[in-house]
């Protein structure tokens, strides 16, 4: 069975470690010295479980192997190691500096992102243990809920932290978009309703909220009140300048109004924050049309249908995976040419 740090295959690993792979004009296997071959043990006991008579040699592979590959491989194991004796603090430590100097490296960060969620569960279970009736865990389990997509779950935590305390900033806000899911997974408008109320609550709480500020803006888009809408987006640009989607949606409210001169910049701005979005591109080559702006309008379409085509159903999976955004992403309308 293979164990959660193995880095290569043993014969791979044996034959690296041991010297085999080097070129025909390196050193022979009599010149490999004994620290390459007690490295060799400190990974073996690793992979055993015997992880205190491996620590010495691990850490000595770790941190002072000038051999960047048996460094990994004992860095590797030596959060195994350390996770396996409980030793959470100094697993963490080795991560990082492991991410530090394979920063490109699959399986590195493969398993940073394992230990860090280990660690991070491993801290809600003790705050669950040690303060259960607080709002602290009552919030933890609210965003885990919610992660998950038990969104019923998450409402009533996030109720519960608003009775601790009714004027916990960001709090209003995430029951909004817990509220707004719901509304979009079921079709409740009584959900949404709610949703925008608590939007206005959190306004009320923090104007610099530019999340919730922008949120209600798009819901008001929605609606076609696009005054509203754009009075509320520039309202999150405000307190947050390079907000991508507030540029997006704002640019939208604009061309709505018919005001595609105003709309440019922001398309602009957007395009400038994040030149792989198809739909600033889809967007801008819309206001050029508008404007008779012909060969900025073509160019803009076929940097909209090269990005369509660059992106893959992998890549879009991959992304929703491992990135939760904090609002609700700009999106193309439904009449855009498939």
């Amino acid at each position: 069975m293979r164990t959660l740090f193995s880095a290569t295959p043993n014969k791979g690993r044996r034959r690296l470690l041991l010297g085999a792979t080097r070129k025909p004009n390196g050193p022979s296997k009599k010149f490999v010295t004994w620290n390459r071959e007690w490295r060799l043990l400190a990974i073996s006991l690793s992979e055993l479980g015997r992880y205190s008579e491996a620590l010495p040699g691990l850490q000595k592979g770790f941190h002072g192997s000038s051999d960047s590959e048996v460094k990994r491989m004992c860095g590797l194991q030596l959060e195994r190691a350390y996770t396996g004796m409980q030793r959470h603090n100094k697993a963490m430590k080795v991560a990082i500096e492991l991410n530090r100097l394979y920063p490109e490296d699959p399986e590195v960060l493969y398993h940073t992102g394992r230990l860090f969620g280990n660690f991070a569960f491993l801290t809600m279970q003790t705050l669950a243990q040690v303060a259960p009736g607080s709002v602290w865990r009552h919030q933890a389990a609210a965003e885990a809920f919610e992660s998950q997509g038990s969104y019923d779950l998450a409402v009533r935590e996030y109720r519960t932290v608003l009775e601790h305390g009714p004027g916990r900033p960001g709090i209003h806000f995430r029951l909004g978009r817990t509220l707004l899911k719901r509304s979009q997974q079921a079709h409740s408008t009584e959900d949404a309703n709610e949703a925008a109320k608590e939007f206005e609550r959190e306004l009320e709480l923090d104007p610099t909220n530019a999340n919730a500020a922008y949120e209600l803006a798009d819901m008001h888009r929605d609606a076609g009140e696009f005054e509203e809408a754009r009075q509320l987006f520039e309202q999150a640009l405000k307190y947050y300048p390079d907000f991508e989607d507030a540029h997006l949606g704002l640019a939208a409210a604009l061309m709505a109004q018919q005001k595609m001169h105003d709309a440019l910049p922001h398309l602009k701005k957007a395009i400038a924050l994040n030149a792989d979005n198809e739909v600033s591109w889809y967007r801008l080559s819309q206001v050029h049309m508008a404007l008779g702006n012909t060969a900025e309008q073509q160019k803009a379409f076929a940097e909209f249908q090269r990005r369509r085509t660059q992106k893959s159903s992998q890549q879009e999976a991959a992304r929703e995976l491992f990135s939760r955004s904090e609002v609700t992403k700009q999106k193309l309308d439904s009449t855009v040419p498939q």
